[in-house]
């Protein structure tokens, strides 16, 4: 492939048509335009991207979506909302925050949450330190797409000591249009010294329209600040999604996030850790189901940069028909990290011969005074077990969905929500009876 965007992505650099922003964002887009246009598209001779193609991605011809929903009337939204799920809801609607489907409710004090794009005509000073605050230069190929389309999102920012006792749930909607659509939203999360917050990011469709999902979330953690972050991705069968997520957490501070992956034809994920300071905790969990059609695609970059902190990767798969998933995950611990505890593990379930998956997990340390571990397993079920189920009367499709529901199980477990629990439990369970398991 060579570095032309016209092949694809040129109609992703449209500029958005969001009235006048700031000189600086101006800034940051015109300058993530000519990055993306002077580099090369991902390619296999990279190693990030040595397992995933781009090219039915490039073939979809997306432009960026830059169209306001209105149709849409909060009854629309009851297919997809969690029975009994009790949370401060915003809606994304095709990437642009949608007030009128929201419900957010009264906040404590010390909390701002709304839309960036009223954000940035409102008080555009307020997220010039914010914006990009996370994301390393070069930024990576996707994220510098996202900055020249940048035009909404969601911002959560607490102030020293606010705790939100609800979880703060974000519906990212996309809807089908005329044309396939990219939609590229920035979320901004800062929790101060000592705030406290649970932030749910659900990815879903009406329909299965074809469409691309391209966001960026940066999360900054201050000093003995704590932070649950739970993302769902189930998107349209026929989608296409990206999420670089960039994370950097100062002393003390908590993080524990949660990554389901259900839907999308081609989903690809980048979670990006960095601890600033020390005795900071950084927990991430994960479970995707990939079946017939389906790539998905996690990378992990844990980066260790100081002393006194740690990290837990434990992510899971289950593959079925001709289903494809990657895990790269890298633990990088610097030369002055001492102390440093950090364990990574990736276990995948074959459910098909036809299944495939890439697994590396692996540790770079240049420290020596470590406590470092990871490793890996691809299996299949345990025909004991299933011989076991069979012989009290339980038919194999139901034994094999048990089986499956308790390997999963682990990893929906951790969510903090009851009634999240059941309805991820529920969806993997429907998925494995719609599909062929041979």
């Amino acid at each position: 492939m060579n570095g032309d965007p016209q092949i694809g992505f040129e109609r992703w650099l449209a500029e958005p048509s969001a009235g006048a922003a700031p000189d600086w964002l101006e800034s940051f887009r015109s300058g993530a335009r000519e990055d993306v246009r002077a580099r090369l598209l991902p390619h296999s001779k990279e190693e990030a991207w040595r397992y995933t193609s781009v090219k039915s991605l490039l073939e979809q011809g997306f432009a960026q979506s830059d169209e306001t929903m209105t149709a849409l009337q909060p009854d629309d939204l009851e297919e997809i909302l969690v029975p009994g799920f009790e949370t401060h809801r915003l809606v994304l609607v095709n990437g642009r925050y949608v007030p009128e489907l929201s419900a957010p409710g009264d906040w404590p004090e010390g909390v701002r949450v709304g839309g960036l794009r009223a954000l940035l005509e409102s008080d555009p000073d307020a997220l010039r330190e914010r914006i990009n605050a996370t994301v390393d230069e070069p930024q990576p190929f996707f994220s510098a797409l996202n900055t020249a389309g940048l035009d909404d999102g969601l911002v959560v920012l607490l102030g020293p000591g606010a705790i939100v006792e609800r979880p703060i749930e974000l519906i990212h909607l996309s809807v089908g249009l005329d044309e396939p659509r990219v939609a590229q939203p920035r979320h901004i999360v800062r929790l101060d010294a000592a705030a406290q917050a649970t932030l749910v990011e659900r990815y879903v469709s009406l329909g299965n329209s074809v469409y691309c999902t391209n966001s960026v979330v940066e999360v900054s953690l201050g000093r003995d600040a704590i932070l649950r972050h739970e993302r769902v991705q189930m998107e349209s069968p026929n989608a296409f999604h990206l999420t670089g997520l960039y994370l950097v957490q100062d002393e003390n501070s908590h993080y524990m996030g949660v990554n389901i992956g259900l839907g999308a034809r081609w989903a690809r994920t980048d979670l990006n850790a960095r601890f600033r300071g020390r005795h900071a905790e950084c927990v991430l969990r994960g479970l995707y189901l990939a079946g017939d059609g389906q790539l998905l695609d996690y990378h992990l970059d844990v980066d260790h940069a100081v002393p006194d902190c740690r990290s837990q990767e434990n992510f899971k798969g289950i593959l079925h028909g001709k289903g494809r998933a990657v895990f790269d995950g890298r633990v990088l611990v610097a030369k002055d990290a001492q102390k440093t505890d950090a364990a990574m593990s990736n276990r995948n379930l074959m459910l098909s011969e036809q299944a495939e998956v890439d697994t590396k997990p692996r540790l770079e340390i240049k420290a020596d005074d470590v406590k470092c571990s990871h490793g890996t397993t691809v299996g299949q079920i345990d025909p004991e077990m299933l011989f076991y189920l069979r012989s009290r009367g339980i038919s194999e499709p139901l034994a094999r969905r048990m089986v499956c529901l308790g390997f999963a199980g682990e990893i929906i477990e951790t969510l903090g929500s009851e009634a999240l629990r059941e309805h991820i439990s529920e969806q993997v369970g429907r998925r494995l009876e719609a599909t062929s398991l041979s």
